[in-house]
């Protein structure tokens, strides 16, 4: 190669699920025991059947292979708004809303939006890898807001609004947490709205994982708010929520003003999400309710299972937070790299797990697992792999 590529680029990470992958080799580990996966946050279950016959009895029509307006069908966005009124009773109409290509492509929308380069955005740690590698990317300055074990990571108001400068443009949080699993109580989200609200800066909230909430609560009132348009930006995917993560299905939602803008960089990128994507996620929003609130319950049970297994007595790994999809563990290994923990719990007990440090500064003493990828049943066998290993066995 004899050309310079973009320097903002060259500093970012490499995608670390595919980096940690790369240790996984045929169907064993090293020390003899088939890999159990605990690294990604993908179902382990398919589709909803109906969904799927919904969407194949479409394919026949022309119109599934054309584009559809950039903001996405004027049916699902309706539908969207019809789900968001049962699940946060929310007053919002279609035109606040903008379907995309995952989580992923809604994120880089309102940051396009929203920040030019030098500016800054608040990055609550340990936060979701992709959204400071994008960030990197893009030249923004991201500002990290201390982790405190003691809280699982919840974010704190006042330490955030010390964090804000003239060059502050956002607010980023993502709850439930990637990586965490803890879920931001709404009497804080509210808090953090007026913190960005004081500052004249917008609060962007990442839900992909709000439809796994212990007992489906509300995940906050935020929407309620006649002012939310002003200061909240909302990102969320239904990869998780209907099992469709190749799909590639999210929105976006924040105030016609500010989607007026998002939209140029939208039309950029992908011009509208996937028009059969559309049509089973319009399926989803008014008749899977049931499906998802099972599907809920399941990971509920396995949340339930693992964290009694993995906090009886005699663990040498500690967990600090856990929820919907995920736990947040501290190795016992100081002065071991999280990377080197997670490639020997790889080797030596066939856990596949990410290291800390990607998630955030001074983040290698801790792990993320996933429960998305284990059954309930396999949950007991996974723990007491972290359960053998004892003194230098890792790390």
């Amino acid at each position: 190669m004899r050309f310079s590529i973009n320097p903002h680029i060259e500093k970012v990470i490499f995608p670390p699920i595919v980096e940690i992958k790369r240790s996984v080799v045929g169907d064993a580990a090293p020390c003899g025991k088939p890999y159990i996966d605990l690294c990604q946050a993908v179902p382990d279950y398919p589709p909803a059947r109906e969904m799927v016959e919904a969407l194949t009895a479409r394919l026949h029509e022309p119109e599934t292979a054309l584009y559809t307006s950039d903001e996405g069908l004027p049916e699902v966005r309706e539908a969207v708004c019809r789900r968001y009124r049962r699940m946060y009773g929310a007053s919002l109409s279609a035109d606040s809303v903008c379907l995309t290509v995952g989580a992923s492509q809604a994120f880089w929308l309102a940051m396009v939006a929203l920040c030019a380069a030098g500016d800054e955005v608040i990055l609550q740690v340990p936060f979701y890898f992709d959204y400071d590698m994008a960030l990197g990317m893009m030249g923004i300055r991201r500002v990290y807001a201390p982790f405190r074990e003691e809280s699982g990571g919840l974010p704190d108001a006042e330490a955030i609004e010390a964090l804000i400068t003239p060059r502050t443009r956002a607010i980023l949080l993502v709850t439930p947490s990637n990586p965490t699993g803890v879920v931001i109580p709404p009497e804080l989200l509210d808090r953090l709205f007026e913190t960005a609200k004081r500052a004249g800066v917008a609060l962007v909230v990442d839900e992909t994982y709000a439809d796994f909430i212990a007992g489906g609560a509300r995940p906050h009132g935020l929407f309620g708010r006649p002012d939310w348009r002003d200061h909240f930006v909302h990102i969320m995917s239904f990869g998780k929520t209907y099992a469709m993560t190749g799909y590639r299905a999210g929105l976006l939602i924040g105030s016609e003003r500010f989607l007026h803008q998002a939209m140029k960089a939208h039309d950029t990128m992908a011009i509208c999400q996937p028009t059969p994507t559309q049509i089973a996620l319009g399926y989803g929003l008014d008749r899977l309710d049931e499906w998802v609130a099972s599907n809920r319950r399941m990971m509920e049970r396995r949340h339930d299972r693992f964290r009694e297994e993995f906090t009886a007595p005699g663990n040498p790994f500690a967990l600090v937070a856990s929820g919907a999809f995920f736990a947040w563990i501290r190795h016992p290994y100081r002065g071991a790299s999280g990377w080197s923990v997670a490639r020997s719990l790889i080797e030596k007990a066939g856990l596949v797990t990410l290291p800390g440090e990607i998630f955030g500064p001074e983040m290698s003493r801790y792990l993320r697992v996933a429960f998305g990828n284990i059954v309930e049943e396999r949950i007991p066998e996974a723990v007491s792999r972290f359960r053998e290993l004892k003194g230098e066995e890792a790390g």
